[in-house]
């Protein structure tokens, strides 16, 4: 299954690069403020669709320009699809954008691909089969100490966003590491968790689309991955952080405070449960 999402990655991938030698020429409308869609990412998600459904007609399509109106929404299989993440960077000429395509079956997520098209780059994750960029597997970067790390996050956009919040989420952990990156497209911040470039994430506001193929690719390359708590079912709760067992650990005793999905009870034995899991060697 996974080489069928590795054809539509890349098959969306060379619309995405004929698109970008013109963005300047590129349709682009908002669906709300600061957040723009433009008709590559509608290209770019049809021929994820017709791929997918054309090897397997009888699964879901979750997309993030389409919704659930593609193929058989009683299935168990879930093909989960963000066909140009990183949409904002795109239209302005800034080449860090992706596609993500992930394969939820019975809601866990099993197959995941993030394509790169302007590196190249092919970051692929099977269940239980490990993590790979380019066929090189994949491991999670082994610094043990918060404080000389390098994390990537996400600014909030949205007038809805708790900008307050975050600004607060935020001081705390800058004075506690090495620094902040911002790079504008959270499939790819995952990826490069795994791919140890960075040693965590942390974002808000997040859709299923986002994070589900990351999420894999976290996992498999010995990382963590969910909500700010440290529960692992986080899919779709809006909140995401990951890393290694250590640095998780550590990320949740600052950011565990902001979740909305944990009493101070859960948030304690979360903690003390990742604990446990930070001493497994890396």
């Amino acid at each position: 299954m996974v080489n069928v999402a590795v054809k539509a990655a890349r098959a969306a991938g060379a619309i995405i690069n004929r698109a970008a030698l013109d963005v300047e020429s590129v349709r682009v409308s908002q669906k709300q403020v600061n957040d723009f869609v433009t008709e590559v990412d509608q290209a770019s998600e049809e021929i994820i669709i017709e791929t997918l459904l054309g090897a397997y007609p009888g699964h879901a399509i979750w997309a993030e320009e389409s919704g659930r109106v593609h193929g058989a929404q009683d299935s168990e299989f879930v093909w989960i699809i963000d066909p140009l993440d990183g949409t904002t960077n795109f239209i302005h000429g800034l080449p860090i954008y992706c596609v993500s395509i992930a394969l939820a079956v019975k809601g866990k997520v099993e197959q995941a691909v993030i394509y790169d098209p302007s590196r190249n780059d092919l970051f692929t994750a099977t269940k239980g089969r490990g993590a790979y960029l380019n066929n090189r597997r994949l491991r999670v970067a082994k610094r043990t100490r918060l404080q000389e790390c390098l994390l990537s996050t996400g600014f909030p956009y949205r007038q809805e966003d708790d900008i307050n919040t975050y600004l607060r989420l935020m001081g705390d952990m800058m004075q506690r590491t090495a620094g902040l990156r911002r790079p504008g497209a959270a499939a790819l911040d995952l990826a490069y968790v795994a791919a140890g470039f960075t040693d965590g994430f942390f974002e808000l506001g997040l859709q299923p689309w986002d994070v589900a193929a990351g999420s894999l690719l976290i996992t498999e390359a010995g990382g963590l991955v969910g909500n700010f708590s440290g529960d692992a079912n986080f899919l779709e709760q809006r909140e995401c952080m990951a890393g290694n067992p250590r640095i998780y650990g550590q990320m949740v005793a600052i950011l565990g405070k902001y979740s909305k999905f944990a009493s101070a009870g859960d948030k304690a034995a979360v903690r003390e449960a990742v604990a446990e899991l930070a001493k497994t060697p890396i």
